[in-house]
């Protein structure tokens, strides 16, 4: 049993607390997710319980935490700086019991991840692999390891459909515990018997959290049913209290109007008579307000992100080729591996299309090699969203300072800033640019404190959610998108995949979220070495 007590975690910076008094307790055959919009303090939750020196920079906390001799395995959502540099042969090395496992069980785990034996062993630096290469590798390490307690942050990014479904049949198998925070609500459905969910409501000034011991879909339907619920009767209550009040209101214009128009004669007896009555209402009307206070609250929940994508000159004629890709092989960024072979991809009008294939096999070398051809087209507006954000993120500026730089280079530079000086004040804009930015970010529920903070502070959501605003301020009528959905909560994906499938220009994407590939895509494509074979077309 693994058991947390009274948590309590304030940011030190802004002395935000976003979460108080959290207590639980995890068992074996426990699966619990953990859910919330971004920023809400998920991955900072798990990082203390795993080792609270991850978060004593930026957070102060109080609480307890009760192991009981169990062994924590950590997945975190990032790989560890000090780990990049290292070769996959020296990653795996280091793991505690990996010399004492047989070749028999270490062919065993590749397998059941969908890589070769030698991966163990490969002199390739670790952030070289793949999105989805690193995270197998750092989930089987974990394994080596043999922890009974599995924390797992974002388990699900960037691994293909078929090691998915693996991770699916491996959480539900676990004989122990796992508490793990996802973003696929396919994997969530299908795996989760618990959930704990994290809000920050009113304006992000209150926290609050819910422990539910029920899987993810009749959590959702539970509390739908009871905020409408709640909702019905706290609208009942104030409509009889408005009823009540106009009663009383005129029992009380009455009586004063009775006392004002009382003569002289009648001053003694009916006075005393209707003042009585006055002190009666009087009375009433104080009796009133003390129920009142028990009144049925209004539900209050913290609301899902809304902004638009495009706008009616994001639109591209249905016959207007956006791509005509043709190359005889695709090779790594370092050019020393063919990956494919005979790659044909067309594209004609505002078509949304997706790539999948296995791990490794090139997809975001394919799809920046595309975005690379359209953002020099100068009859497109395209934008390009990598699945690495620092790629395009400068860390050290904070949401507002970035976003401002971009508004202007897409003012200035046919949407690729060629040839701007950002830091030039001739350039239109300024106060009003950062407020119009504020207002933006504010419906993306940041906080007035976090658009000022560097954006290396920021949750993984939070940064898609500036590159996605950076899109939306673009006017691009075709978006190249790598993982669009891997940062988002399950109570913001609806709202993203509903926003890319309204989008009227054309999108190119890479993903292997099961809902976003059925909600939003026309068409799918799988890599392989051969080339890039169409899987499904819903037009």
């Amino acid at each position: 049993m693994f058991q947390i007590k009274n948590v309590t975690l304030t940011h030190k910076k802004d002395l935000r607390t976003i979460l108080e008094d959290f207590s639980l307790v995890l068992n074996d055959g426990d699966r619990a997710v953990m859910i919330g919009e971004e920023g809400n303090g998920k991955s900072t939750l798990m990082k203390w319980i795993y080792d609270p020196e991850l978060v004593e920079d930026y957070i102060e906390y109080s609480g307890e935490k009760v192991i009981n001799g169990e062994r924590l395995g950590y997945l975190p959502q990032e790989l560890p700086e000090q780990e990049k540099s290292k070769t996959v042969c020296e990653y795996f090395m280091e793991a505690s019991g990996f010399l004492d496992k047989t070749p028999k069980e270490l062919s065993k785990l590749a397998n059941d991840f969908h890589v070769e034996s030698e991966f163990y062993y490969r002199e390739q630096t670790m952030q070289t692999l793949s999105g989805g290469e690193r995270v197998k590798a750092q989930m089987m390490r974990i394994l080596i390891e043999e922890p009974t307690i599995l924390l797992l942050d974002e388990p699900s990014n960037d691994i293909d459909i078929e090691t998915l479904e693996w991770m699916e049949s491996f959480i539900n198998s676990w004989k122990h515990a796992v508490l793990f925070i996802s973003h696929d609500e396919t994997l969530i459905e299908h795996t989760a018997n618990r959930v704990i969910h994290f809000e920050q409501i009113r304006r992000k000034t209150k926290c609050r959290h819910t422990v539910a011991n029920v899987p993810y879909r009749t959590y959702v339907e539970e509390r739908l049913n009871a905020f409408e619920k709640q909702e019905q009767i706290a609208l009942g209550e104030r409509r009889e209290k408005k009823i009540r009040d106009e009663k009383l209101r005129k029992l009380e214009q009455s009586v004063g109007a009775s006392l004002d128009n009382i003569s002289h004669a009648e001053r003694d007896a009916i006075g005393r008579l209707l003042k009585k009555k006055m002190k009666n209402v009087k009375s009433m009307e104080k009796r009133f307000e003390r129920e009142d206070e028990d009144m049925t609250e209004m539900p209050e929940q913290e609301e899902a992100i809304f902004f638009k994508l495009g706008d009616k000159d994001s639109s591209i004629p249905s016959g207007k080729w956006v791509l005509e890709y043709e190359s005889p092989e695709l090779k790594t960024s370092d050019g020393s591996r063919v990956l494919a072979e005979n790659i044909v991809l067309k594209i004609r009008g505002s078509e949304k299309i997706a790539i999948v294939g296995t791990n490794g096999c090139g997809k975001t070398t394919l799809l920046s090699k595309i975005a690379e051809d359209l953002l020099s087209r100068p009859d497109l507006k395209a934008q390009y969203m990598p699945q690495n954000y620092e790629v395009l993120l400068n860390l050290d500026e904070s949401p507002v300072d970035f976003l401002e730089e971009a508004l202007i280079m897409n003012r200035f530079g046919n949407g690729q800033g060629n040839n701007v000086d950002v830091h030039d004040r001739k350039v239109p804009g300024g106060k009003e640019d950062r407020t119009r930015i504020r207002t933006y970010l504010g419906a993306l529920k940041y906080t007035a404190d976090e658009m000022d903070h560097p954006i290396r502070e920021l949750s993984g959501g939070q940064k898609a959610k500036v590159l996605l605003l950076k899109l939306s301020m673009s006017r691009a009528n075709v978006l190249i998108l790598d993982e669009p959905t891997r940062n988002f909560s399950p109570l913001s994906g609806p709202v993203i995949r509903k926003m890319l499938k309204e989008f009227p220009g054309a999108v190119i994407s890479v993903s292997h979220d099961r809902k976003y590939l059925d909600e939003v895509c026309d068409k799918i494509y799988r890599l392989t070495e051969n080339g890039l074979f169409p899987v499904e077309d819903k037009r």
